[in-house]
C-alpha cells in the first residue's frame, strides 16, 4: 500500500436500536445496521452489503486507475452486485458482479479490464486464503 497505514476499524454500538453499529475508521463514520424484518432499525446497510459495496468500490477504483495508467478512454464504470445464499445458512455463497463499462475503449481493452476486475485488492481478499484472528479486549 506505498507508505500507507494498515487499515483499522472501530465498530462499536450506535445506541440507536438492537443492531444499529457505529463503524469508524477514524477519519471517516458510517452505520450498519439489519432491517426492520430482522429486528433492527435499519439505519444503514447490512454487514453483507457492506461487504458488496466494499467489492463495487474496489472493483471500479482499481479499473479506473488501470485505464488512466494506461491512457484508455474509460469514462466511468458502474459495478451492480448481488449476494445470494446457494444452500439456506450453508457454504457455498455467490456474489454476481456485473460491471458495465462507460466510453470508447476497443474490444481488446474491455475485456483486459475485465481480468483486471480480478486483481482489486477487495477481490484477492475474498478469493484468498484470509485468515481471521480474534482476540478478547481487555
Amino acid at each position: 500500500m506505498s507508505g500507507e497505514p494498515a487499515p483499522h476499524v472501530v465498530v462499536s454500538g450506535a445506541g440507536a436500536g438492537a443492531y444499529a453499529q457505529r463503524l469508524s475508521d477514524g477519519r471517516h463514520e458510517l452505520r450498519a445496521d439489519e432491517p426492520a424484518s430482522l429486528g433492527g432499525g435499519d439505519t444503514g446497510p447490512t454487514p453483507h452489503e457492506l461487504l458488496l459495496m466494499a467489492l463495487g468500490a474496489c472493483t471500479a477504483i482499481t479499473l479506473r486507475m488501470y485505464a488512466a495508467r494506461k491512457g484508455w478512454p474509460l469514462d466511468d464504470v458502474s459495478v451492480d452486485l448481488t449476494h445470494e445464499r446457494v444452500a439456506t445458512n450453508t457454504p457455498p455463497e455467490r456474489i454476481g458482479r456485473r460491471i458495465a463499462l462507460v466510453g470508447a475503449l476497443d474490444a481488446e481493452q474491455r475485456a483486459r479490464l475485465m481480468e483486471i476486475a480480478d486483481k482489486c485488492p477487495v477481490h484477492r481478499t475474498l478469493t484468498g486464503n484470509v485468515k481471521i484472528e480474534t482476540t478478547a479486549a481487555g
